[in-house]
Parts: C-alpha cells; sequence; structure tokens
C-alpha cells in the first residue's frame, strides 16, 4: 500500500527552518483523534440547483470527476465564502489534481458517501480546487498545511477556514474509519464542527497566526540579514547536496531514520550539478563530485522502476530508495526536465545512452501526451479501474504466456528483474533493469550491441498486450508554464542531436500557445480545455514559456522567437515585479486578493519560477545588450540573497542564476577559458571560450591569465626527474587564489597533467602569496597577482622515445577582484621539450 498524501518531499535542507515557524497553538483541535462530538445539526443547507453541487460548468478534470459527489461543492471563488459568511460556518477547502491516487481514494471512500457528504454539508461550505488550475491557490494553503505539520505535506489537501479564507486547521489524506493511528474523517469533522460552535474565539485565534505566518513565509527574505551576491553562494549549494547525496541509489535526501520517505526526481539539482561540472567545481572532502553525482542518479533512475520500461517516460516519484516501485502518474513537467539533463549527460559523456533516453522520453511525450492542435496535456493517472499501477504491472506468469518460448521469457526475466523477489503487491513485478548495461549484458551472454536487439521485439509485445489493458486518465489540459518546459526541451533536443522533427514539434507548441494562450491584451492565460482558455497567467507561466521561446531562439537562431521572449517578458516586469523590495510575485498585480501574495526563491517539483525569471532576463541582457533587464535581476537576486543563504540546497536554480549574473557583470567575455556549452537546461548560456594559453578577456581586451611554460635548456633524459617553471601574467584588477587557498569556499590555483600525459607529475612547487584583507572575508586572505611563477617537477617513463615532444600542462585558478570573483577556469599551457635516448644503463 502506498503511503497516502505522500507528494511532498520535505528536504533535510528545508527552507522552513524551525526558528523560522512560531506555529499557532491549534491545541483545541490537536485532541479530536479520540473525539466524536456529534454535535447536532444546526440548519438544512441549500442544495445546489441543477445538479449535486457546482462543478459541472468547469473545465478542469478533476472537478468534473467531482460534479456527481453528493457533496455541495464549489468552485473557488467569492460565491462559496459569501454563502460561508451568510450561514456562519468553516469551510472545508479540498485541493488535489487529475491524475493523483490517494485524491482518488479520498474520493471514494469519502465524497461519494452519502453519510459524510451529508456530515461536510450540513456543517461546511465545501470547496474544491485543481491545483493545477490555481497553484495560487495551492501555495498559500500548503504553506498553512506544513507549517502545522511542521514541514510535510501532501495531496489530496483537507483544509479547514474561516469564512474569510483564513486557515485554521488542516491534512492530508484521512480515511472514513479510524486507521493507522489516525481519526477517521467522520470524527474531525465532527471536532472542527464541535471547536467552531464551543471555542470560537481559539479557532480565530489560531487562524490569525497562522495566516501570519503564510504570509511572513511567503514573502523569503523579508527582515533577513543581507547577503552578498557571491560565488559562495552556489559552492554552500553544491556543499548542501553533496552532503544529501545518496552513495549508493543516487538522488537526494535519503534518510535512514526514515527509510520509507518517498523519492523524487529532483531534476534541478542534477542541472546545478553539471553547471557546477562545467565550472570546474567540486565539494570538498573526499564525496563524490558532481559530474558522478549526476552520472550515478541518472543511472539508477534509468534503470528503476520509476521509469517505464515499455513505454518511455517517467512516473512521478519513487516510493522506494532504490528508485524500483514508483508512484504510476505520469507527469509533463517531470519529462521535460529530465530531457535536458540527459542530453547534457550526453554531451559531457558521449556515452549514446542518455541521448537514447534523451529520445525515448520525448517519443514517449509525442505520441502519448501531444494533442493534435499542438499542445501537451498535463498528465496521465497513477490507476486504472480504481487501481493503481494496473497497466504496468505483471506476473510471471503473464509474461511466460506472451512470450511464449522458454529462452525468450529467460531473457527478459534476467534483464528485466523477474527472477528475482516479487517487488509489488499480490507476487506482481513492476520492471526494471537490476544490472547497469555492461554487467547485464555479461549475465544475458551477449555482445553489449546485441542486447537492445534481443530485448527489443520482446518489449513491443508485452506493450501491445499492456495497451489492451484499461488505460489510464489522460488529463488532457494544456497548461502554459508546464508546456513551456516541454517545447524548450524538444528546442535543446533538436539542436543537442540533429533532429528537426524535435524542432517542429517545439515551434508548433510555442505558436499554439501564442495563439490560444494569450488574452486580447496580450496578457497570458493558464489554461486550455476543450476549445477554452482560462485563467490569468501566473508568473511560471511567463518565465517557463520565455525560456522556451529563448531555447529555440538559441536552436534557431530565429529574431522572431527572441523577440516573442522579450515582449512576455517586458510584460512580466510590468506585472508581477516588486519594485519596492525587487523579485517577482507569483501573481499579477491586478489579480484577486487572497491571503497572502507569494514570493520566494525556492525550487519544489517545478523549478522556482523567480529563478527561471531572473535566468531569462539574464539571458536577454546577453541577446540583447539592454541594460534594465540585468538590473532587474540583480534587484531579485538581491532579494532573496538571504532566504538562499539561509538554505542553498533547496535553490539550485536560483544559484545557477547567481553564477550566471556574475559572469555578465564581469567585463565582456570575461568567461571561463576551454569551457564546455552550458547545460541544456537554460536559454542560450553558452560560454565564451578562449584560446591556448589565455583566460578570458578584461575590458581592454588584455586576457585576465596569460601563462608562458619553459623547460630545461637541454634534453631531458627519460626517467630522470626534470623541471618546467610556469609563469603567470595576471592583469589587473584581478588576483588568483594561493595555493592553498585561504577560505573553504576559494578554488586555489593548481597545476596539474591530462590523464593521458606522457609525463608524471612529481610535486609542484607554488610561489609565496601575498596577503589582502577582501570583502567578506574575516582574514587577510593569501593571493597571486601581477606575476608569480609555478615550479613542477616532471618525469618522462623509461621507455619515452627519443625526440621533440610537446607537453601539455593544465592550470585551474579563479580570478577575482576586490569584490566577486569569476568562475573557476582551466587553463591549457604547452611546454615543448627534447628528449634524450634513454640511459642504455638504467
Amino acid at each position: 500500500m502506498r503511503r497516502p498524501g505522500a507528494t511532498i518531499d520535505p528536504r533535510p535542507d528545508s527552507p522552513a527552518s524551525p526558528s523560522a515557524r512560531p506555529l499557532p497553538s491549534i491545541a483545541p483541535l490537536l485532541a479530536l483523534a479520540a473525539i466524536a462530538s456529534g454535535a447536532a445539526p444546526t440548519d438544512d443547507p441549500p442544495a445546489p440547483e441543477g445538479g449535486r453541487n457546482r462543478l459541472g460548468a468547469e473545465t478542469s478534470p478533476y472537478l468534473l470527476q467531482h460534479a456527481g459527489n453528493p457533496v455541495h461543492w464549489f468552485p473557488w471563488g467569492p460565491e462559496a465564502f459569501e454563502e460561508a459568511k451568510a450561514r456562519d460556518k468553516p469551510v472545508f477547502l479540498s485541493i488535489g489534481y487529475r491524475s493523483c491516487y490517494w485524491c482518488h481514494v479520498m474520493e471514494r471512500e469519502c465524497f461519494e458517501d452519502e453519510a459524510i457528504a451529508a456530515q461536510l454539508n450540513e456543517h461546511f461550505v465545501c470547496i474544491k480546487v485543481d491545483r493545477e488550475e490555481r497553484p495560487d491557490v495551492d501555495q498559500i494553503y500548503m504553506t498553512a498545511l506544513q507549517g502545522i505539520s511542521g514541514g510535510a505535506g501532501g495531496w489530496p489537501m483537507s483544509m479547514f477556514l474561516a469564512p474569510d479564507g483564513r486557515p485554521f486547521y488542516g491534512g492530508t489524506y484521512f480515511p472514513p474509519e479510524p486507521r493507522d493511528g489516525m481519526p477517521s474523517f467522520p470524527q474531525l469533522l465532527d471536532a472542527i464542527q464541535a471547536a467552531w460552535l464551543d471555542r470560537r474565539d481559539e479557532v480565530l485565534n489560531d487562524a490569525t497566526q497562522l495566516t501570519a505566518y503564510v504570509r511572513r513565509v511567503s514573502d523569503v527574505g523579508l527582515a533577513l540579514e543581507a547577503v552578498p551576491i557571491d560565488r559562495r553562494l552556489p559552492m554552500a549549494g553544491l556543499e548542501a547536496l553533496a552532503s544529501q547525496f545518496d552513495p549508493e541509489f543516487g538522488g537526494f535526501g535519503f534518510d535512514p531514520d526514515q527509510p520509507k520517505r518517498p523519492k523524487f526526481p529532483e531534476p534541478v539539482n542534477l542541472a546545478f550539478l553539471l553547471d557546477q561540472h562545467r565550472r570546474g567545481r567540486s565539494p570538498v572532502g573526499a564525496v563524490p563530485g558532481p559530474r558522478e553525482m549526476t552520472l550515478e542518479t541518472l543511472d539508477h533512475l534509468s534503470r528503476g522502476g520509476i521509469r517505464d520500461h515499455l513505454a518511455g517516460g517517467y512516473h512521478r516519484y519513487s516510493t522506494d530508495r532504490a528508485w524500483a516501485v514508483p508512484h504510476f502518474e505520469k507527469m509533463l513537467y517531470d519529462n521535460a526536465q529530465l530531457v535536458p539533463v540527459f542530453l547534457r549527460a550526453h554531451e559531457l559523456t558521449d556515452d549514446p545512452r542518455w541521448a537514447a533516453e534523451a529520445r525515448a522520453t520525448l517519443d514517449f511525450v509525442s505520441s502519448a501526451m501531444r494533442g493534435p492542435d499542438g499542445g501537451f496535456a498535463s498528465s496521465l493517472d497513477a490507476e486504472s479501474d480504481g487501481e493503481e499501477g494496473m497497466p504496468y504491472v505483471w506476473t510471471r506468469e503473464e509474461v511466460k504466456a506472451l512470450l511464449g518460448d522458454e529462452a525468450s521469457y529467460a531473457l527478459f526475466a534476467t534483464a528485466y528483474g523477474l527472477d528475482r523477489e516479487p517487488n509489488f503487491e499480490g507476487g506482481r513485478y513492476v520492471l526494471l533493469r537490476p544490472e547497469p548495461p555492461g554487467p547485464e549484458a555479461v549475465a544475458l551472454g551477449l555482445a553489449p550491441e546485441q542486447v537492445e536487439d534481443r530485448l527489443a521485439p520482446l518489449r513491443t509485445t508485452l506493450l501491445d498486450a499492456r495497451e489492451a489493458r484499461a488505460q489510464p486518465f489522460l488529463d488532457d489540459t494544456v497548461l502554459t508554464s508546464w508546456n513551456g518546459l516541454m517545447l524548450g526541451a524538444f528546442a535543446d533536443a533538436s539542436r543537442a542531436l540533429d533532429a528537426p522533427q524535435y524542432l517542429e514539434i517545439a515551434e508548433q507548441t510555442a505558436d499554439f500557445l501564442l495563439g490560444r494562450l494569450r488574452d486580447a491584451d496580450g496578457r497570458l492565460l493558464r489554461s486550455y480545455r476543450s476549445g477554452v482558455a482560462r485563467l490569468p497567467g501566473y508568473l511560471e507561466d511567463y518565465a517557463f514559456f520565455i525560456d522556451g521561446l529563448l531555447r529555440i531562439h538559441e536552436a534557431t537562431g530565429d529574431p522572431i522567437r527572441l523577440d516573442e521572449a522579450r515582449s512576455l517578458a517586458d510584460r512580466m516586469i510590468a506585472d508581477f515585479a516588486d519594485d519596492d523590495r525587487g523579485g517577482f510575485f507569483f501573481t499579477a498585480a491586478d489579480h484577486e486578493s487572497l491571503v497572502a501574495r507569494v514570493k520566494e526563491p525556492y525550487d519544489d517539483a517545478l523549478p522556482g519560477p523567480n529563478a527561471v525569471a531572473i535566468r531569462d532576463l539574464i539571458a536577454l541582457h546577453r541577446l540583447t545588450g539592454e541594460a534594465s533587464y540585468l538590473d532587474v535581476a540583480g534587484d531579485a537576486l538581491e532579494a532573496f540573497a538571504p532566504a538562499i543563504g539561509r538554505s542553498p540546497g533547496s535553490a539550485p536554480m536560483m544559484l545557477l542564476a547567481v553564477d550566471e549574473y556574475l559572469d555578465a557583470r564581469s567585463e565582456p567575455g570575461a568567461a571561463q577559458a576551454d569551457a564546455e556549452p552550458a547545460p541544456a537546461f537554460s536559454p542560450g548560456r553558452l560560454a565564451t571560450p578562449a584560446g591556448p594559453g589565455q583566460g578570458g578577456q578584461p575590458a581592454a581586451g588584455r586576457p585576465i591569465v596569460s601563462a608562458e611554460a619553459g623547460g630545461p635548456d637541454r634534453p631531458v633524459r627519460p626517467g630522470s626527474p626534470f623541471e618546467v617553471r610556469v609563469a603567470l601574467t595576471i592583469a589587473d584588477p584581478y588576483h588568483l587564489n594561493a595555493n592553498p587557498a585561504g577560505a573553504a569556499n576559494l578554488i586555489p590555483t593548481t597545476l596539474a597533467l591530462p590523464d593521458d600525459s606522457p609525463a608524471e607529475l612529481v610535486e609542484v612547487s607554488y610561489p609565496d602569496p601575498v596577503r589582502k584583507a577582501l570583502a567578506g572575508q574575516e582574514a587577510p586572505i593569501p593571493l597571486f597577482e601581477g606575476t608569480a611563477t609555478l615550479t613542477a617537477r616532471l618525469l618522462l617513463a623509461d621507455d619515452a622515445p627519443a625526440g621533440p615532444l610537446t607537453l601539455t600542462l593544465r592550470l585551474r585558478y579563479q580570478a577575482c577582484d576586490d569584490r566577486s570573483c569569476l568562475a573557476p577556469a582551466n587553463l591549457e599551457v604547452p611546454v615543448r621539450l627534447d628528449v634524450a635516448p634513454a640511459d642504455p644503463g638504467t
């Protein structure tokens, strides 16, 4: 049985620290598990006109699913709250989404139950909200729920509000009878009703305190001490993620004290780690580097049951540490974010496995989730015919019967884990790949290149059979923000894989959003279904769609897409920016008034919209030269820096924005030398490479760092040590960190040899540094400035051939001025040698 309500994963590095969470008392309600007050009915609730409730005219599949409930549901809106005030009743607010398994369970058990519905109708005004249509409402009440629970939350969300919308109590799933230490839903309703009648002042006091908490948390950075925007922030985020890394199965946040916590892919972490690898950063200590953490996670993800090994695509999250058994809904946004990470892994490693993974995911999305008009559906349900995961799980007998011969079954069973103990209820299996590609080929007795040829037709046989089963419901609501992420993934793939068919899909989706999801004034709308676009767009709709348009522009160079992105960015600034304190609100200035107006920097299942908006503006500055975009980005980063500094592991996308902002604020061209392309999960953020022997350019056109190596005047003899001196010239006002560096967050200057060098590095002597007091450092920092000479002691192998030889040394450094540091860079320094014949006596 899956854990109910478990679709939020409170990170160990949670932004809501205990000191920031002075919770309301709510003591009268916390004792409700043992009571059932049996409060007497007070009046007869009015029946809705034209049906059992008021959801029949909605377009949301989730709301329409509940239109036949005996509960007198209202959609979110003023009518419901006016009703609550007129009847002097508290509000029961239920928030979920169409593909949420436990939302379906609570509907069947509670909302379709006539007695429970009567209890709700009698004592409450009931509101149903689709969180995907109304993320603004969901954000506010999820914050309240996490305040009550100490950080946990999930869906279905069950909240109780005063008639003015202020929350005073809540939870997630409640069963129809007491179970597993939880009170029954009727008991909860009785307790809330009794408290409302008998202890109204306490309830309203709790509502006041909880609402104040929500407002405080929703405006992150308020009253926090200022934090400088510098490279220490992303370094702190890298350290935080390294501390959360699961070295056995990849991913982040495994806690041995809570081994049944769900595990999420968190592609934002992986995109950040790949950028940290590009910049040459590594966490302190004997822990995996960012490249290793990313590839380890991708390996386990792509082999686990969280991946659909027959049709492609990824489920929402895993219910176990090893990624074996998923929660079976498939969300558009998860797949949209994973594709660019796969593409970047392919670019980094040249491993065709990751290109194939990106293609398989895109091909699944384009075939199963793309509508005829070019928009992408939101999700696929976790259940079919009321059974979770039913289409995806198998018995051995089913697979044997379908594959026919014993040899085919044996091959498939070994590859997909059917020769092991069942991993799902009822002796059934979720398909997974227990072994990595190399060991798997050995276990199958095949050459690696033969594995897919043998397994592909077997998978096709099972997929054909699976499609004859009852299929999960497709929520065909088109959401602007999620489609922006997805069209960006297709644009990235068209460029990285030289696949024009993917670009065509990206272009069609962009045209659909621009044509169908804007109002008469050019503002974005949130959702589209059954020919109807509705609801004003949120910050994430603007930020993610701008990001997608910029990624099309990166793939094509089309100036029209750049103009479209710029127009939406100007609207985003006008409607969402906090002109007083920086950053962007989640809702526009003319949005309906809620109990709080959210403005925060953290990532969740989706990238933080503020972070994406800031990165959009930095990219637009780079592409257009418009300085105001960078100014707005800088104001936002200053507003959020205190919150990022408090919890850097919760904001990897914002940390990417910090690095990109500091790159942009440096002189033109001051990017790291021999830089690799930026991660695909970015609109047009490519570093400018420098030539051999020089690092990025300062304003005067001279390189920040230049290096010249000189070897011995006479031929070097194999097997005998020799010295090479590397003379550095560092342009003013920059300096390099010494070796050792003066602080844990600074990158020391190091000299090394490439892995394939014919020489061995015996030792390096670094010059004595100067020490200077710099901003943000408590003590003077050792550094190199002006000129510095490093001496490397080298050794050639005894069998090195005689003749001319060019060795390459690799200098790794971080250039800083008195205020901030550029990204770490690598500089290749050639040195020409003459090699003498080997001494015949050795």
